[in-house]
This record gives C-alpha cells, structure tokens and sequence, in this order.
C-alpha cells in the first residue's frame, strides 16, 4: 500500500467538501432565522456518505450496464486477478464485463470484501495480456487503498453542494439577515470549490495506484503501454455524456469521455502523458 501522507491530504480535503456544504447551510440559516438549516445540510452530508458507502458497487455496474462474467467467459481476466489477489493476500473481487467498445476498466466497491472490477469489451479487444495485467493491477490497488468509497464520497458531496448551490441562486433572503452579496458568492463559488476538490482526490488516487499498481504487478511499462492505448482509444470511441456515465467517470482508468481545453484541465484523471512519464521513471529506477 501506498505509504505516502495522501491518505492524511485526501482526509483533509474531504473535510474541505464538508465546511463548503456547512458553510452553505449557515448562510441559509442566516436568511431564514432557522438554525435547522444547518442540521439539514449536515444530515444530507452523512446521509450522501451512507448511500455512497453502500452502493457504490451498484451505482457504477448498473450505469455501464456491466454482466458479471465466469471463469469460462473470461479465463484471462479470471487468471490475471487470482494471481495478483493472491499476491496481495487479499480476496478475488467479483468481475464484470460492459458491453461497449469505449476502452475502459474500472474498480468499484466499500472494501476488499465487498468489491468488483469491471472491463469493457473494448479493453479487452485492445490489450495484450501485459498490457491488462498492468491495468488490472492498478484496479486492484484502488480497491486495496479504499479508494472507491474515497472518491465516490467526494463526488456524491460535490453534487450535493452543487445542487444547493443552484437551489441558492433562487433563495431570497434580503426579508431577514442574510447577506446577498455572501448568498451570491456562496452560490456561485462553492460548485467550482467542490470541483476542484474532487478533481485532486481523484488524481491523487490514480497516481497512487499507478505507482502502487506497478509494484504489484512489478512492471510498471506495462501500465505505460496500456495507458498510451487508452489515451488513444478513448477519443476514437468515447463514452456518451450520459449523466450517470458522467457521475461514475472518476471511478475509470482513463477519461472516458472526448474534450480538450477547459474539460481537460478540470478532469478527474491526470494528464495521461504525466502519468507514463512517473511509470516510466519508476520502472529506469527499479532497472537501475
């Protein structure tokens, strides 16, 4: 596991997310003279964590519209995945397979116990066995650092904060003490905050569990060839914008989706040539 202080940054950042969504709950109760509004957007945290916490698995298989699959369907998803569970000493997650060509794999689930892993039909056609072996190891490594409920967390609070946000742009609070000018900002910058926020949960994640993901497999040029791949692939044949595709996202192994400029710069997923560029440094080190 990794063993850097990104757990203590990620922790920290999570509790960012929180203070915007409380932040916004003060200014409510500040125009409606009601300290419950408060309550409510603090209740609405915990109750967005709980629901993300518990169906984090589903939410993302059920929104690729992903099969789980046998040993006898996909023997070298199965094969790869047992030798790196056993590796880890942990247990084999359940797999799955979505019947798209957009190249992707994703790991989703609370913990270890209660996890999957998912291909698409299009990262199967494209990879060698190598290739999905370093992909595969780097799912594995999300599940193992509990990364899963992490960003799942963060972008169901982040949604949340830019529901409220949007709900604030209507509020009139100028019949009791509620400062419009705050109400306007609030509004207006705590969506960009929480996106943001999300953004470097996530790519902190995805660059641990490259590194990590490498040192499970013990081939990290295998990953950078597979993520070159992906960084093609995935713009020859991109994911619909559909919004629950757009909320799973993060979760992906690469950007599903086609965009450059301003979409590119606010991804969840670092820049693809950064992240084969750390690989490929980590792999002259380990030669070295």
């Amino acid at each position: 596991m990794h063993n850097h202080f990104n757990g203590l940054k990620t922790a920290g950042l999570l509790g960012v997310l929180f203070a915007i969504l409380l932040g916004i709950g003060a200014l409510l109760a500040s125009g409606t003279g009601s300290s419950s509004w408060i309550w409510i957007m603090a209740l609405i945290g915990v109750g967005t964590t709980a629901y993300s916490y518990w169906n984090s698995d589903k939410l993302a298989i059920r929104a690729m519209h992903a099969y789980p699959v046998t040993e006898q369907q996909q023997p070298q998803m199965y094969r790869i995945v047992r030798e790196l569970s056993t590796r880890a000493n942990q247990p084999m997650p359940r797999l799955y397979v979505s019947p798209t060509q957009a190249p992707n794999a994703f790991a989703t689930g609370r913990n270890p116990q209660n996890s999957a892993v998912c291909c698409t039909e299009g990262i199967l056609r494209l990879l060698t066995e190598r290739e999905l072996r370093g992909v595969l190891g780097h799912e594995l490594m999300h599940v193992y650092n509990r990364d899963i409920l992490t960003s799942s967390v963060a972008a169901a609070v982040a949604g949340v904060i830019t529901s409220v946000a949007q709900f604030m742009l209507f509020f009139d609070g100028r019949d009791r003490n509620a400062n419009p000018i705050a109400l306007l900002a609030m509004s207006l910058l705590a969506p960009v905050a929480a996106m943001l926020i999300q953004m470097s949960i996530s790519r902190t994640r995805e660059y641990d569990a490259d590194e990590d993901g490498a040192q499970l497999t013990d081939d990290p040029l295998a990953l950078a060839s597979a993520l070159r791949k992906l960084q093609y692939g995935t713009q020859q044949a991109p994911l619909p914008q559909d919004q629950k595709l757009v909320n799973t996202s993060h979760l992906m192994i690469a950007n599903p989706f086609r965009g450059g400029g301003l979409k590119k710069m606010f991804s969840t997923h670092p820049p693809m040539d950064d992240r084969v560029a750390r690989l490929e440094r980590m792999a002259g080190r380990t030669l070295g």
